[in-house]
């Protein structure tokens, strides 16, 4: 149970803002203690605590402040992303969640890292599967020994095995140097199995020979050696149906679930989406020139979109829209871009209840946004030089014809950018 201290002139001047970034920060429970402080002297606390310093400002930011705080700036105190961006700003290497369900997973995940136990966790592409992987791995005995993860699915089968449970020189043609393989590279630590359904079955066998027996016999090798590792196997399939199918061996796939964890789309827990975009727009912004907030329409925005592609999506558009917001010191929805859903692939169902914005003609598509941030910057050159256009494309760094068809696809109305 996560403890909050907070003086009671901090809460009487800082309500209800800190007591709701407090409580939000209490429940994604990254830290035993919250420590709620202002720029008075700050309450005694223990090594580990974290310690939120709230102030009032002119625009809104939240930054992390050392290895165990974080210091909220703020003018409205109800403004709504304060509380997704100290989560992001706070998590630090954990998982950076919101939702009930989520952070309900959190917890179990952190139960079962201290066990030994096989984790075997599902879910679509996308979805931060290695992410809660390492969380485990963090979280249990293991956590200074080695963490190693393998694609199975980015290996050749025909060099699976002598990578998995390495070999011996001259085990096949061009061994020249004897490998030490997957397994014993993670002795003592978290061997991670990524898309494990596309191992195969052959080799399906030995896995298992190796997670009953604690032992690895290399390609090549007549000796079978010991080793101390622990399995999470990741798959963005149904494994049952799989076994079902004949594809995946059913006493392998019963191995390796004694404790399966399911990860559900980002569509199906949008109270995720505002932080996970917070911590995009720290992890990327460009030094201390970037956006360092995202606008109220820009959140509504995001967590409207059903995000087919999840949280890999997500950080495309974060990223995209840090591109189109140089300069700008908030990311608001113009800069908000989305991916077009790959061939193939159906859109998601609509969640019940949820608003789905569909904008006509796809007018947010990335080339019309780009068209469009060209076209301010045409305006704003053009305004910079009082109208001549030999120095506007000098200032530019384009020719003058460029310019003239720059100006004319404005004049077109193709784009709004101003008048020329």
């Amino acid at each position: 149970m996560t403890r909050i201290i907070m003086p009671p002139d901090v809460e009487r001047r800082h309500a209800p803002a800190a007591r709701r970034i407090a409580s939000a920060l209490a429940q994604a429970g990254t830290h035993e203690c919250i420590v709620v402080s202002d720029d008075g002297p700050a309450p005694a606390r223990r090594p580990g605590d974290l310690l939120v310093t709230m102030a009032r400002g002119d625009s809104p930011t939240v930054r992390r402040a050392g290895a165990h705080g974080i210091r909220v700036l703020y003018a409205d105190p109800d403004e709504g992303a304060l509380v997704p961006a100290a989560l992001a700003a706070a998590a630090g290497a954990d998982p950076v969640l919101r939702d009930p369900a989520m952070l309900a997973l959190k917890a179990m995940a952190t139960r079962v890292a201290a066990t030994d136990v096989p984790v075997l966790i599902g879910g679509p592409t996308g979805t931060g599967k290695e992410v809660i992987s390492r969380l485990v791995h963090r979280c249990s005995r293991r956590a200074t020994g080695p963490f190693v993860a393998v694609n199975c699915a980015a290996v050749p089968e025909t060099m699976m095995e002598a990578l998995l449970f390495g070999h011996r020189r001259g085990a096949f043609t061009g061994a020249a140097e004897a490998g030490e393989g997957f397994f014993r590279a993670a002795h003592g630590g978290t061997l991670l199995l990524d898309e494990i359904a596309e191992l195969p079955l052959g080799l399906q066998a030995k896995l298992l020979r190796a997670l009953q027996e604690g032992e690895v016999t290399p390609l090549g090798a007549t000796r079978a050696e010991p080793v101390d590792v622990r399995v999470i196997a990741c798959a963005n399939r149904d494994l049952a149906g799989e076994v079902n199918a004949g594809r995946f061996r059913a006493d392998l796939f019963y191995r390796l679930s004694v404790f399966p964890l399911h990860l559900p789309a980002l569509r199906e827990r949008t109270a995720d989406i505002a932080p996970l975009a917070f911590a995009m727009l720290a992890r990327h912004r460009a030094g201390a020139h970037g956006p360092e907030w995202i606008s109220r329409d820009a959140v509504a925005r995001l967590e409207a979109h059903p995000f087919p592609g999840n949280v890999r999506e997500l950080e495309n558009v974060m990223r995209r829209a840090l591109i189109l917001a140089d300069g700008c010191p908030v990311l608001d929805e113009s800069h908000i871009v989305f991916d077009r859903a790959a061939a193939g692939v159906p859109p998601p169902e609509p969640l019940a209840g949820q608003a789905m914005q569909h904008e006509q003609g796809n007018a947010a598509s990335l080339s019309h946004a780009l068209r469009r941030s060209r076209a301010a910057a045409v305006a704003d050159a053009l305004d910079a030089c009082g109208g001549d256009r030999s120095r506007t494309a000098r200032m530019l760094g384009i020719s003058e014809r460029t310019l003239r068809y720059r100006l004319a696809e404005m004049r077109s109305g193709s784009v709004a950018g101003g008048a020329a």
